[in-house]
């Protein structure tokens, strides 16, 4: 009667008891660069496990163990002689020990295929590309964004057991083969990747910076070609610092995420001059300014009752807006968005995506923190001109900028660009959002002149590369508080300057030293373009040396 009724229940717990089952791990999809590069993949390891209810001399079992895999006996012994199904003793075993272990034909050990995700660069775009857990599955960057792209199905063992939990001898094992996860081709290229984090690298260590951040990205569709924030650390050993510490220093939680921390995604800042490309936008847009008209600058602005300086003491004088932008001098700014007013102004803003989140695919995007539109009086517009009492991320930034210089259309940061499948096909183009912003051709093609004028005769002369057109802002802005004397010295720069391919952005955190943006931010991305836009394909133009200007060089910084 029982087995009329119950059939099926009892039948399950039948099978419960007569079969065991072990699990095999699905290898996890390769994450690839945009050449097909590999800098996520796997390497096959070993799992060890002990059955108990087979184990035949616990003794030997235990001292094996505990010598070949290095592990305290007493915490052998404990799993060992746990009545259990399974106890895993260790992951991530070498294929080498495995077979080494398995070979010594321990009755109830089992050795078990396995992978770990391995990254054949090691240190290359980590705050990019992230890691994964014991288990295989991402934890943070694109390993965790892409995780169910990324994850495999697991397959399994089925073996027949006795009443007593033995494996019956000579019984057929049941395999289902795990199925591997799908591959992420991403729009990062090895060779740039490699290029900027060295130069981060030459940054750091002469400027004895906190960080030295490069973003290197095509404007045209929000292609990240490079990310660095310096310094990366050890995607194969992530939990070991990337700086040293004291002997016996306990290693936190917090100073691993601070150290995995992407400072470009993760954090804002306030931006200083390089944001004046966008105030001079938003007056352009309006109609309120032109190229030639004059502009007289005492050295100061008076602001109500604030009088803001500009960085040169003694002031530029009469200049006409070209000389200001080229010479970034504040009280032309201040003056500019004045004549733009508080709500066009903020629609400019909103219009660049400054409001809201890039949408870039790694987790952990902060938003912009910019002061209600009803409390922007006329000193917090001013001081708003020149890049602060705002902040933004590194890519918030970006995503503007690239709106002014390619025609005004807003693009979506991202790394993802398709997926393919285990025979690398492709089997999902990765799409994201583009909108038409508020800037229009007009204003895109007289921002650009304008900043390849600052350039080629202003501020940003550092970052000049002969034959190449190339435009760009150069900033140095005070960290808070301002009495702290501490700076982030940047410089944002696109080429070529009539058709940017590539803008690149380059932040030096709390540099010693000479501190200027156009001094020792903009030679940086002068030499990443000397050396990149020949790799990618950009003509270099012929110039003969009588064509040469003299040119002025101003140094910029903001108070």
């Amino acid at each position: 009667m029982l087995m009329l009724v119950a059939s099926e229940e009892y039948n399950r717990k039948a099978i419960e008891v007569q079969e065991r089952n072990r699990s095999i791990k699905a290898p996890r999809g390769v994450i690839y660069d945009r050449n097909g590069v590999v800098i996520a993949g796997n390497e096959a390891v070993c799992t060890i496990s002990v059955i108990h209810s087979q184990i035949k001399d616990p003794e030997t079992v235990i001292k094996v163990l505990s010598d070949k895999l290095d592990i305290d006996e007493a915490t052998v012994r404990k799993k060992v002689e746990k009545i259990s199904s399974r106890e895993n003793i260790k992951s991530n075993v070498s294929i080498e020990l495995g077979n080494e272990i398995r070979n010594m034909n321990l009755a109830g050990v089992m050795v078990d295929e396995d992978y770990k995700r391995y990254y054949p660069y090691s240190t290359l775009a980590s705050k990019v590309i992230g890691f994964t857990g014991s288990d295989n599955q991402g934890i943070i960057g694109l390993e965790v964004k892409y995780d169910e792209i990324l994850m495999g199905k697991n397959g399994s063992i089925d073996t027949l057991t006795d009443a007593a939990g033995r494996e019956v001898e000579d019984a057929a094992e049941t395999r289902t083969e795990p199925i591997p996860g799908n591959n992420l081709v991403t729009t990062i290229d090895v060779n740039i990747q490699t290029y900027i984090e060295q130069k981060a690298m030459e940054v750091l260590k002469a400027k004895n910076a906190n960080r030295v951040c490069i973003i290197v990205m095509n404007p045209q569709n929000g292609e990240i070609l490079a990310l660095a924030d310096v310094p990366e650390y050890d995607l194969n050993n992530p939990f070991r610092l990337n700086y040293e510490v004291p002997e016996g220093t306990e290693v936190t939680l917090d100073m691993l995420n601070a150290m995995w921390r992407n400072f470009c995604i993760n954090d804002t800042y306030e931006p200083g001059s390089t944001f004046k490309i966008i105030t001079a936008s938003a007056a352009f847009e309006k109609g309120v300014l032109n190229v030639e008209d004059s502009f007289y600058c005492p050295g100061y602005r008076l602001v109500g009752d604030r009088r803001i300086k500009c960085h040169k003491v003694i002031g530029h004088g009469s200049e006409t807006f070209r000389e200001g932008i080229m010479n970034s001098c504040n009280p032309v700014f201040m003056d500019i968005v004045a004549r733009v007013g508080v709500a066009d102004f903020y629609n400019t803003l909103e219009q660049l995506g400054l409001f809201e989140k890039t949408g870039v695919d790694l987790p952990g995007e902060a938003g912009s923190i910019f002061h209600l539109e009803e409390n922007v009086g006329e000193v917090e517009l001013a001081t708003m001109a020149f890049g602060q009492s705002f902040q933004i991320t590194p890519l918030q930034l970006m995503r503007a900028v690239a709106a002014v210089v390619n025609g005004g259309r807003l693009v979506t940061p991202h790394f993802g660009l398709y997926v393919t499948d285990n025979n690398n096909n492709i089997i999902d183009k990765l799409d994201y959002q583009e909108e038409e912003s508020y800037i229009s051709e007009e204003t895109s093609e007289i921002m650009k002149t304008l900043l390849e004028d600052v350039v080629s005769e202003g501020t940003g002369k550092n970052a000049y590369v002969e034959g190449y057109s190339i435009g760009g802002k150069t900033a140095t802005s005070e960290k808070l508080p301002r009495s702290s004397n501490k700076y982030i010295s940047s410089f944002i720069g696109f080429a070529p300057a009539e058709n940017p391919e590539v803008l690149t952005l380059i932040l030096i955190d709390e540099p010693e030293g000479v501190y200027y943006g156009g001094t020792i931010a903009a030679p940086v991305v002068g030499d990443i373009y000397e050396n990149i836009l020949p790799y990618l394909g950009v003509d270099r133009s012929e110039t003969s040396e009588d064509e040469d200007v003299e040119t002025t060089y101003f140094q910029d910084t903001v108070f």
